[in-house]
């Protein structure tokens, strides 16, 4: 689920440089499987996939965006199919790169900036924009195929289900259509900004609750177009509500609520067949004195515009949460009991990612002048143990990860807040 509730009343590097120290990096190809990145939140939406990155990495190439003296506030995941990575921005452009050289295959210029995560299939993409329209592009030309306008923001994920397109716009209503962009049906979304869900077995988890249950959230059967329970946000009271991870018994989610200095999160497990807490866990954030923020409802704005903000990974027996503060947690799936956690000097700026049997994500750096021997400390892209939660590597990066990193084959891919755009190769 999702996202912000409302509240009631170029220029192309082409070197490759190492990031990891070892004597043998040097830039050979690698021989990881080529993997396609096809959906929010990877394999099967539960932040993980089976592609095993091992270091050394090196840089492959990057990409500054735009030259914009504004750092952007969001980058949320692309898509990667057939070698070619796609994404919108927040210089309200969508982009087709060539993974393996940067090559810019075309751009299209939306009406407004670009906070959605695109899907594909075999002939277009499709991505949402803030100028309220949904549009399908060529994959293969750029060229616009059709595109449909809503009214409102489209600032979700969009999914493609069987013949449908799906998506929901900001207080408007979730969306339904089919591949030649005609409506088929639309459900109620009164209350719900910056909505992002999961679809397994036929069913929407979650859709935005009906116009008697605005606050709530419910699985959804899209066959018989039926809600099957509904999760009663209002008694929850919480501020941001996470996307969900879905496996065969269990839904998972996590919820922040932004408290004087801190932040209070909640990590949980619910029933998929009625809707009952299974477990739950309330935590306070953890902070350190070199965070680069005034309070936590500072904090809460950076991230909230980040659609896969406190995103749960499932990894074996475990589900793990990188929440905003200095922690990463993981926790057992059927118990809730806390399996592992891990303390950073500085607080997470993505969600997580598990590939093979490791955890990554972005880690925020700091201009404090009194840490380290009076030097700055740059963001990070962190590599720990999914087992254990032990820190494997790190290595610095140029700008705040934004979102979590996607991972497919051989590649590691991310943008940051400077606008930076990288791509990641493991090599030998």
């Amino acid at each position: 689920m999702q996202r912000q509730l409302t509240r009631p009343a170029v220029k192309r590097h082409t070197i490759l440089r190492t990031i990891l120290p070892a004597a043998v990096l040097i830039a050979l190809v690698s021989c990881g499987e080529q993997r396609d990145w096809l959906r929010f939140r990877g394999e099967g939406g539960l932040g993980a996939t089976s592609t095993s990155v091992r270091p050394p990495l090196a840089e492959k190439w990057k990409l500054n965006l735009q030259l914009n003296p504004d750092l952007a506030r969001y980058f949320n995941p692309p898509i990667i199919i057939d070698g070619v990575i796609y994404f919108g921005s927040y210089d309200g452009n969508f982009y087709a790169l060539d993974i393996e050289s940067g090559y810019m295959r075309w751009v299209f210029k939306a009406g407004q900036r670009l906070n959605s995560i695109p899907c594909g299939d075999a002939n277009n993409v499709y991505f949402g924009s803030d100028d309220g329209k949904l549009y399908a592009v060529s994959r293969r030309t750029g060229k616009l195929v059709w595109e449909y306008a809503t009214g409102e923001e489209v600032q979700s994920q969009i999914m493609t289900y069987k013949n449908m397109i799906v998506f929901v716009t900001n207080s408007g209503a979730g969306y339904f259509l089919d591949t030649d962009g005609k409506l088929l049906f639309t459900i109620p979304n009164p209350v719900w900004q910056k909505y992002t869900f999961q679809i397994l077995d036929d069913t929407m988890y979650f859709a935005p609750g009906n116009e008697m249950e605005g606050f709530g959230m419910s699985p959804f059967h899209i066959p018989t177009q039926t809600y099957q329970w509904t999760l009663d946000t209002s008694a929850m009271g919480a501020y941001w509500y996470s996307v969900p991870a879905v496996d065969d018994r269990r839904v998972y989610m996590s919820t922040a609520t932004p408290e004087g200095v801190s932040l209070l999160f909640e990590f949980m497990a619910v029933d998929r067949r009625d809707g009952g807490i299974l477990w739950s866990t309330n935590e306070e954030s953890s902070f350190s004195r070199y965070s680069n923020f005034g309070s936590a409802d500072d904090l809460i704005d950076q991230y909230k515009e980040l659609l896969d903000y406190e995103a749960p990974s499932l990894w074996g027996d475990l589900v793990i949460y990188a929440a905003g503060d200095t922690k990463v947690r993981a926790y057992y799936r059927r118990s809730g009991v806390l399996a592992w956690e891990h303390e950073f000097d500085f607080h997470t700026s993505s969600s997580t990612t598990v590939a093979g049997d490791r955890v990554y994500f972005g880690l925020d750096g700091s201009d404090d002048p009194n840490y380290a021997s009076n030097k700055s400390v740059p963001s990070k892209l962190i590599c720990l143990s999914a087992a254990d939660g032990r820190l494997l590597w790190e290595t610095p990066i140029e700008g705040r990860m934004l979102s979590a990193p996607v991972i497919a084959g051989k590649w590691i891919v991310f943008g940051t807040h400077q606008h930076v755009f990288y791509v990641l190769q493991e090599v030998f």
